[in-house]
């Protein structure tokens, strides 16, 4: 049986193969054009940003890419370039900032540049996570998915909220996951001082990321700004870099990946959809997978605790004291 079992797994991969084949890559309505908007896309270098970001510069947009390692992100806006092709008409643009969002010191100085340089801002998709890592601390002492995942971008969409609301009608993006529903909001020991397990803490930040969505977006209501989160799927990217797989499994769990898991393109059209589809013009406060509206658990729901997440977040990040 153990040996049948890479000839069923490569059967089946053949056939999602074909399927995938047939029916090419999943690309939902979207508004056509983005010419004249301007948008900054978090962790824009590889993954589901660097999809969201070329399919945005191909619709003509302005495209901000806030990047930690600013030679890894120049090198993609090359080969994001070279692969949509030079515009005759001028239409779109590809500009890459330094952003690391494990030091608030960096997003207050990457904010403090685009409110010098830009004129609008359209869309903010905070797209940047880091996974299951050992534990570490950020720069200010956070613990590191806690505080990329969550307070890096609280911060970050709290210091842009001016310039949103001034370029309104404009849109939110918080890219969550399924795995928030293994996360509970410990006050007790939000930084993980007490106890640390890596898969609870980054099930922790995307839970976060989903309470942080829904009060901002209470709170932005007849602004014209609207903020949505959504989960992507599970998708082929590097953001599992600190998952250890026995080397002996890898064979296996890369052909699983390429036949069961989605393209980074595949699993960035939610994000490429909330950011610019006409269908979701004026709805806030939602969470979506796939382009479609889900249900969340009620503890992602929790207006007292996605308030109390908020006041706390204000005061670690240094918005109150």
């Amino acid at each position: 049986m153990a040996a049948a079992l890479p000839a069923l797994v490569l059967g089946a991969g053949l056939l999602v193969a074909a399927w995938r084949w047939l029916r090419g890559a999943a690309r939902p309505g979207r508004g056509g054009s983005m010419r004249g908007k301007t948008v900054i896309i978090t962790g824009a270098n590889s993954g589901l940003g660097r999809a969201a970001a070329a399919e945005l510069l191909r619709m003509r947009a302005r495209v901000i890419m806030g990047c930690r390692d600013r030679a890894r992100a120049e090198r993609a806006a090359r080969e994001i370039r070279a692969e949509v092709g030079e515009r005759a008409d001028g239409g779109g643009e590809l500009v890459v900032r330094e952003l690391d969002l494990a030091s608030l010191r960096s997003v207050r100085a990457f904010c403090h540049r685009v409110l010098q340089e830009e004129s609008r801002l359209d869309v903010l998709i905070n797209n940047a996570g880091i996974f299951q890592c050992p534990y570490m601390k950020t720069e200010d002492g956070f613990e590191m998915q806690f505080g990329v995942n969550h307070l890096g971008h609280f911060l970050l969409t709290n210091l842009l909220l001016g310039l949103l609301k001034n370029s309104a009608p404009s849109r939110i993006v918080v890219v969550s996951s399924k795995l928030y529903k293994y996360g509970e909001i410990n006050f007790e020991d939000l930084n993980s001082e007490i106890s640390y397990n890596k898969s609870f803490c980054y099930s922790r930040s995307k839970l976060a990321n989903i309470l942080f969505a829904r009060e901002l977006a209470r709170r932005l209501e007849g602004t014209g700004v609207t903020v949505n989160s959504l989960h992507p799927g599970i998708v082929r990217t590097n953001l599992g870099r600190h998952v250890n797989i026995p080397l002996l499994a890898k064979p296996l769990f890369n052909l699983v990946s390429w036949a069961f898991f989605k393209t980074p393109l595949e699993g960035a059209q939610t994000s490429i959809y909330l950011a610019s589809s006409p269908d979701v013009e004026g709805v806030s406060g939602k969470y979506f997978g796939d382009c479609k509206e889900e249900e969340l658990l009620p503890k992602a729901m929790d207006d007292l605790v996605a308030r109390k997440l908020w006041d706390i977040s204000e005061v670690m990040v240094g918005l109150l004291k």
